[in-house]
Order: C-alpha cells, then structure tokens, then sequence
C-alpha cells in the first residue's frame, strides 16, 4: 500500500506540474511573443524575469547530474570544474553587448550573415541543431530515470509524459511562456536545492566537503581547465541563452547574463556537494549521484530529488522547443534570404512538435546520456575566434570556415579516438581532452587569422610595387 502510494505521488506530481505550467503560461500569439519573449503589449522582458530564466534554463537536469558525479568522482575539485562552465554565461553577455553596440547585430545568426556569409551562418545553425536535438533526449532520459531503469516501460512512459506536458505549454506560450514558467520552476529548484542540502549538510560540515579531493591534473584540475578553455567557445552554440541575449535592452541583458552567470556558478558547486557527500558514504553511484543518495536516503529524498529534476529539465526542454522554432520560422529563411513567413507561428509550432518526437528517439532505442558538455564544448571550439576576434578582420568568409571546419574536425578525431596520445596533458581522465582543447585552440585560432595576415602581407606588397 505504501508503495502503491508513493507511486501514485511521483506520477501524480509530474501530471499535475504539467497542468499547473500550461495553467498558469500566457498565450502567445504574437510574434514577438513567441520569438522574442514580449508580453501581449509588445513590451520587453523585465531584468528579474530575465536573469531568472537565464539562470534555471541552464541548470539542465544532466548538467545537475554530472556536477553530483563529478563531486563523487574528484571531491571539490570536480564540482568546481563543472562549475566553471556557467562562467559561459557573463561571457557570452559581454561578447553579445559588444556586437549590438557595434554592429547593431539583432542575432548571431543575422551578425554571421553580414560578417562572414549565409555557407559561415548556415553551418553554424547546423550546429546548433545537432545541439538542440541532444538537449531533448537527453534530459527526458534524467527524468525517466527517476521513475525507472533505463529502457523500462516506467522510464520511457514517464519520459514521454514529460515531453508531452512541456510541449503543451511551449506551444501555447513560446519563448514568452519559457521565461513566465522559468520563474516558477526556478522557485521550485531553488526551494528543493534547500531540501536536498538539508539532508546532506547535517552529516557532513561544510568545512569537511570542501576539503574532500586532491588539487593535481589528475584530481580533476586537467577537466578544470579544459572547462576554462571551453567557456571561450562553448556559449555561442547554445540558442537557449543566445537567444536572450537580443529580447531586451544592452545594459539591462548584460547585467541579467552576469548576475544569472554567478548564480548558475554557485548553485552547481553547490549541488556536487550531493556527490560528495555520496563519496564519503562509500556509496555506489551507478553513474547517478543524485539518485544513488535519494534511494539511500528514502522514498521521501527521492520524491524531493525527482521534483528538482523535472523543473531542471522542464526549463532546459521549454527552451530548446523555443529556440528550435526561432531558428525553423525565422532564422533559417534569414540564412536563405528570405523574409520570414507570414504563417511563422504555425511554422514554430509544427518545428516544436517536430523535435519533441524525434529527439526521444535516441531515448527510447537505449543510448546513454552524452558527456556532452566536453565533447561537444570540443567540436565547436573554433566560435571562440570567430566571436573573440572578429573585430581584428573584415568581411571573413575564410576565417570563419578555417577556424569552424577545423575545431569540428578535432572534435569528431576526439570522439573516435583518433588524436595521438602525444597530445595529452598530465596522466588523468581528461588528460587527452585538455591537450585536444589547448592545442585546438591554437590551431583554430590560427586558421582564422591566417586569411587576414595573407591579406595584409598582398596589401603591403601592392603598396611596394605601387611605391617602386
């Protein structure tokens, strides 16, 4: 009987979090609404609002699960590596002020187009399709996880009914929905985050946690500063926060970018005090922290730990089907140049059911759930020039496709293990990946500059034939 209840509980609590979002969204049928985040008034996002959802909408449920991992696997060390990541997001507030300051940009995709051409803008939203497409299976793969193991009917039925309830309330509300329902699943991670540190902390102080691991390449310091590579490069294939970095006013996004950015900083160090916690219990993680201490803990810490996953996932799969619209209605037809259509809206909405089908598919076939922060911060290292130094070039097709086409290729080499062990730094997990990032960056730093030092070294010795 206690079982049958605490059974009805967890399936009950995910159908009612998808009634009470779809309740409580606004219908958007404007298009400023649903691609720019407007209310029915045509007015901008508030900087509250706008921080909020930044914040929550990169707190992803498997991001929040490898933190706990990490914490596990290399004590602080691995929690402050993870961490770094959501150093992404100040940056990337920086890199897009500059652009709109200086070259009036309204999007990355419309900045591409004029400075480096629709092939440069093209290859880049296919990237962030590939993107896109990862971030749905693998946070509706979390959530069923909790509710089964993987490949169970449980798992799959709860992940799909997850989808499901999230997909209903992004149609109706589009981007504005995704940052109205941001605010409440913040409070709800937030408020849960309490929950779960309650139940960690008293055993352990925090003194003790933070003392938990070894400073050496080995203990985690090499994925540290992998991260610290990545974070030049990492932001700008993700819509989710690039897209909020054009819907309201420069000052008032950079402050929200940099405020959400801390936050987001914190609250995953924080979290991988769970793992931490895990390690010094001896426990037996399987892969998942979070859910290894919620079932050593009891029903009820599994109950809390399910909750704050779902309002990680659901605010990350909100997003994702908000930017996936964008990108079919509006930017795609920029890349051809073309208006958007009039029928954007419904264009939107078929892209939004489009990807929320097919990208469980993966789910539901069995795979694991991607190291995708490393692998794919990997491929796409080459944007760090493209963004970091595109006002030391001109009109730059060349740049663009050296320093692009190369990081990707350095990624896919990675992937199937075909970077020389040479290439590595230090002897630890990520040894390889640190040499692969540092030495990549190099590279693509180089390709992109390369076509500008060619063009100054003909300009110069036009100048010296004109002068002879």
């Amino acid at each position: 009987m206690v079982s049958t209840f605490f059974g009805l509980t967890f399936w009950g609590f995910l159908i009612f979090y998808g009634a009470a979002l779809y309740a409580v969204t606004p219908n958007a049928r404007t298009v400023g609404a649903f691609f720019r985040g407007e209310d029915n008034s045509g007015r901008q996002a508030q900087q509250w609002a706008l921080t909020t959802s930044i914040f929550i909408s990169w707190i992803f449920a498997k991001s929040v699960t490898n933190a706990a991992n990490l914490g596990a696997s290399y004590g602080i060390i691995g929690g402050l590596a993870y961490a770094t990541y959501w150093l992404s997001i100040p940056l990337a507030g920086f890199v897009i002020y500059r652009l709109r300051r200086r070259t009036g940009a309204t999007s990355l995709v419309g900045f591409l187009i004029g400075k480096y051409g629709r092939a440069a803008a093209l290859a880049f939203t296919a990237a962030i399709l590939v993107r896109l497409y990862n971030e749905v299976w693998s946070n509706t793969a979390v959530v069923g996880g909790y509710y089964g193991p993987a490949g169970s009917p449980a798992f799959i039925g709860a992940a799909l009914l997850f989808t499901a309830a999230t997909l209903f309330y992004s149609i109706k509300g589009g981007l504005r929905g995704s940052i109205v329902t941001d605010v409440i699943q913040a409070a709800i991670f937030v408020v849960f985050l309490a929950a779960v540190l309650l139940l960690v902390l008293p055993k352990h102080s925090v003194a003790t946690l933070l003392n938990v691991g070894e400073f050496k390449l080995a203990g985690g310091v090499d994925l540290l500063l992998v991260a610290g590579l990545q974070i030049l490069s990492y932001p700008f294939h993700d819509p989710v926060l690039t897209d909020r970095g054009f819907i309201t006013e420069e000052k008032t996004m950079l402050k929200s970018f940099i405020l959400a950015g801390v936050g987001g900083f914190f609250a995953i160090l924080t979290f991988s005090f769970v793992g931490i916690d895990a390690r010094l219990m001896g426990l037996d993680i399987g892969g998942n922290a979070p859910a290894a201490m919620a079932q050593a803990l009891g029903i009820g810490a599994l109950f809390i730990m399910t909750v704050l996953m779902i309002a990680a996932a659901g605010s990350t799969l909100d997003s994702t089907f908000a930017s996936l619209s964008k990108i079919v209605a509006q930017e795609l037809p920029a890349v051809a140049g073309r208006q958007p259509p009039t029928s954007a809206l419904r264009y939107g909405t078929v892209a939004m059911i489009a990807i929320a089908v097919l990208g469980n598919l993966p789910m539901i076939a069995g795979a694991e759930i991607l190291a995708a922060t490393t692998l794919s911060g990997t491929m796409v290292m080459g944007l760090a020039p493209i963004f970091l130094l595109q006002r030391w070039t001109g009109y730059a097709p060349w740049s663009f496709h050296l320093s692009f086409w190369l990081g990707l290729i350095l990624g896919v080499l990675l992937a199937f293990g075909w970077i020389p062990a040479a290439w590595a730094i230090g002897e630890g997990k990520y040894a390889l990946l640190l040499g692969t990032n540092l030495y990549g960056l190099l590279i693509c730093t180089t390709g992109y500059l390369l076509p500008e030092m060619v063009r100054q070294r003909r300009g110069a010795l036009v100048t010296q034939d004109g002068s002879a």
